[in-house]
């Protein structure tokens, strides 16, 4: 009877481990198609977005700058990043050891991404607050040089890794609320000025009745307002996921499954986004871009 119920118990357990393995071949089968048609779109967009500015002498400002490298690392993110997560994926299917690049390659151009996207709510509050003073004091050079710094501390810290796994995703986490902390004081800086500029232009608009010129920059500031929610609302959405995942990997492993994996998914869906985003926001990316995607479709045709 004992031998008999050991049985029973022993078959249950090999179709239940069945079924999850089923089950997880599954979801890293899904996510991995997830993720083929976000990391196509990332590259392309990128690519024009990087052409876009590099053929368009105009678009060489400070925020350009910054715009152009967060093109490079969002294009990184679709061409290194991806590729190594879906055969990280399938490897999960095969039963494969995990390959660590693929978190550290990640992390690295992620966080680049990341930091780039915090500091032009930066650039864009110090624009507007200090604008007199915004062209002498923000300088392509100096652009440069804090985003060649940016990039070699992200790369330099991913050595975290190899340390201590907790310790850096720990550390990970708290960059992430850091950069959510000044991006929303600037957001929060940027709409109070908005504000205010509304209500400067509607106490004119009371003096000078009629004025075309107040109607269409109250016109420009509400639409530039809202512009900002949306940027921001998205970097929350593709982000927090993530901080979420993190902070359960650290503080309660048991309670982290892996579905949280789709969480990577969502932050890789920000590099997708962000051409798209910033070429909707300004009408001169936008134009230089859609001439870069005209020559490359032309010349394919001629070929």
């Amino acid at each position: 009877m004992d031998r008999n119920t050991s049985s029973e118990n022993d078959s249950a357990r090999y179709y239940s481990n069945s079924e999850d393995i089923s089950r997880l071949k599954s979801f890293f089968v899904i996510n991995s198609v997830l993720n083929a048609p976000l990391m196509i779109t990332s590259i392309i967009a990128n690519a024009l977005v990087l052409a876009a500015i590099l053929r368009t002498p105009s678009l060489r400002s400070p925020s350009l700058t910054l715009l152009c490298s967060l093109a490079v690392s969002d294009f990184l993110v679709g061409i290194v990043v991806q590729p190594l997560y879906i055969v990280n994926q399938i490897a999960n299917v095969r039963a494969c050891p995990k390959l660590r690049i693929t978190e550290i390659m990640q992390f690295s151009l992620c966080g680049v991404s990341l930091c780039t996207i915090t500091s032009i709510s930066l650039d864009r509050f110090a624009a507007l607050h200090y604008h007199m003073r915004y062209a002498a004091v923000v300088t392509v050079r100096r652009v440069t040089y804090t985003l060649i710094a940016m990039w070699i501390s992200a790369f330099t810290l991913s050595g975290f890794y190899f340390w201590n796994k907790n310790i850096f995703f720990a550390g990970t986490g708290v960059a992430i609320c850091v950069c959510f902390l000044i991006s929303t004081f600037s957001y929060i800086r940027i709409f109070r000025i908005v504000q205010q500029h509304q209500l400067r232009i509607y106490f004119q608009r009371q003096v000078i009745q009629g004025s075309e010129e107040n109607k269409f920059n109250m016109v420009r500031l509400k639409r530039s307002a809202i512009n900002t929610f949306i940027f921001y609302v998205f970097i929350i959405l593709c982000y927090l996921p993530m901080l979420i995942s993190l902070s359960l990997y650290v503080i309660s492993r048991d309670d982290w499954t892996t579905i949280w994996n789709l969480a990577d998914t969502v932050l890789f869906m920000n590099s997708t986004l962000n051409p798209f985003l910033y070429c909707w926001r300004l009408r001169e990316l936008r134009t230089a871009v859609l001439k870069a995607a005209r020559r490359v479709f032309c010349q394919k045709r001629q070929n």
